[in-house]
């Protein structure tokens, strides 16, 4: 068992520290020019903004960021100008850790690729020894070599882009101006590229403020629903409020948390929205949000004190099961299905749904925590770990465990319910040993993802995933014994099988086995001498 890897411990998940909500605006004909307009504007600025931003890289500074914003103020208004520099420079943050986790990324699969070309071909991978297995035939071999110095090659210019501060940035997504070269595979006509392209590049989003009027002076939405907006002096003359301000004919009512909603606003506590226009649809959006204060994490203990409810994730359905404190499995399997396939929001309706099914069961059960295998699928992807086993690898690479993970944590919070992170590792491997077989009945048939979920709830509470070892039969020679007591949290190597020991469990010889086989005298019980040892009582003299 030297091959097992160091378990992480379990840990509550901290709850979200943001909040978003969305509603339709049903604009008219001259509200969604007047937006589309706006949006158009303010996107060229914001353009022109991301570039000399870019341009800066790491000599940006405070000063650098005044200017840039004293020049956006004169051609819009002081309050667009610094929601566009802060936009900026948040787009240019993440580019710059996608760049970091980038070169990570290139780094690993780098390492993955010369351990395996250090190899011989067709060597079996040994994990006592931590050797990879080489590649199968002398043509993949030298892919991988011509592989090897591509990846290099890329791996020396993102270096490159890192030391200087470059990031390499699209308003409007990557994905979308790909997609322009290839328009029959997206689906899409040249005019509906237009129209998105320029939706995607559009800016109309403003952060808020707390202590003005009703959280956010550049988007305003009051408490009754009514939409303005601050227009850039170049459109003044479209304003018809006084100020500059455009009112929409159209309103919002945001049905989820909308009470949450209303007590900050009227509190004028900062709210940030954004206006969204969907193309596909001819809809435009208005989402709303906001910080949370960071609640205090609940301890391990507190949130384990009423059982957990195990959840082993799969492509295509959670696997939960209900243990108490103890680690014991209560009532039957519970198992939600959801379909991966189809259209982004298709399967977000999908994960919505089955987390939804999963809380309400949490809540019956009486539980107040779920336990969840920590996955993470971002660094294993690819061929070199996974071998010519395309179907596993798409498997991953199409499972939402950001988003699934995020939404539970998000929808948990609301349900005062904890979330708790395990280590995934042998999960499914000894729940299925210790757990698939002996919960198997006539009319109950127990996968191996249920087994998994049992393992991943135990491993939760601190307990071993293996059951308590069943002590001997009672007979003449061996005596039950204490041998059903469960190892505890801080024994060491408590998660490993037992060693298989050769012989009986119980040390008893077979017939005709023992040492006296030959020996007549011990097949009669009562007259053998060995019924005389020295742990038995002699008979006392009749003298005393």
């Amino acid at each position: 068992m030297g091959g097992l890897r160091e378990l992480a411990a379990s840990f509550v998940v901290p709850g979200p520290a943001g909040v978003a909500v969305r509603d339709r605006l049903r604009v008219s004909a001259k509200d969604a020019a007047v937006l589309a307009a706006v949006g158009r504007f303010l996107g060229s600025l914001a353009a022109g903004d991301l570039a000399v931003r870019s341009r800066q890289g790491l000599t940006h500074d405070g000063s650098g960021w005044a200017v840039r914003k004293r020049e956006l103020t004169g051609r819009s208004s002081a309050r667009w100008a610094g929601s566009i520099t802060k936009a900026s420079h948040d787009q240019w943050a993440l580019a710059r850790r996608g760049q970091a986790a980038h070169m990570a990324w290139l780094r690993r699969q780098i390492a993955s690729i010369e351990a395996r070309l250090a190899r011989p071909l067709g060597a079996k991978a040994d994990k006592r020894e931590a050797l990879v297995r080489g590649y199968g035939s002398r043509s993949e071999w030298h892919a991988k070599s011509r592989r090897l110095h591509t990846l290099k090659d890329r791996l020396a210019v993102v270096e490159a882009d890192w030391a200087a501060g470059r990031v390499r940035v699209v308003r409007g997504g990557k994905r979308l101006a790909r997609a322009r070269h290839h328009l029959a595979a997206a689906g899409l006509s040249e005019r509906a590229w237009r129209e998105r392209w320029e939706a995607e590049r559009m800016f109309l989003a403003a952060d808020g403020e707390s202590g003005k009027r009703f959280g956010n002076e550049t988007l305003r939405v009051t408490d009754t629903g009514q939409v303005s907006l601050k227009l850039p002096a170049p459109l003044a003359h479209l304003a018809n409020a006084p100020h500059g301000r455009y009112v929409l004919d159209a309103t919002v009512r945001f049905q989820h948390r909308g009470q949450e909603w209303r007590d900050r606003i009227t509190a004028n506590r900062a709210v940030a929205y954004r206006i969204h226009h969907d193309t596909a649809r001819g809809r435009w959006y208005l989402t709303a949000s906001w910080q949370r204060a960071a609640a205090p994490v609940l301890p391990l203990e507190a949130a384990l004190a009423r059982g957990v409810v195990g959840v082993d994730m799969n492509d295509d359905h959670l696997a939960a099961w209900h243990l108490d404190a103890h680690g014991n499995p209560i009532g039957e399997p519970q198992r939600y299905f959801y379909d991966l396939t189809g259209s982004a929001e298709h399967r977000d309706a999908q994960i919505r749904h089955a987390l939804s099914r999963l809380l309400h069961h949490t809540r019956r059960c009486g539980a107040a925590a779920i336990a969840i295998e920590d996955l993470d699928f971002t660094e294993g992807k690819s061929r070199e770990k996974h071998g010519r086993n395309k179907r596993f690898r798409r498997l991953i690479s199409r499972f939402p465990t950001a988003k699934l993970r995020a939404r539970l944590v998000s929808m948990a919070a609301e349900q005062d319910i904890a979330v708790v992170a395990v280590d995934p590792a042998y999960t499914s491997r000894w729940g299925a040993q210790h757990w698939q077989k002996p919960l198997t009945t006539p009319r109950r048939k127990i996968s191996r993802h249920d087994a998994a979920s049992i393992a991943v709830g135990r491993r939760a509470l601190g307990h071993p995933i293996r059951r308590r070892a069943a002590p001997p039969h009672d007979d003449q020679s061996d005596r039950r014994g204490h041998r059903t007591v469960q190892a505890r949290p801080d024994t060491r190597r408590r998660e490993e099988t037992r060693p298989h020991l050769p012989g009986p469990r119980t040390g008893c010889a077979p017939p005709g086995r023992g040492a006296k086989a030959g020996d007549q005298g011990a097949q009669h019980r009562s007259g053998h001498p060995a019924e005389h040892g020295f742990w038995q009582q002699d008979s006392l003299p009749l003298s005393l």
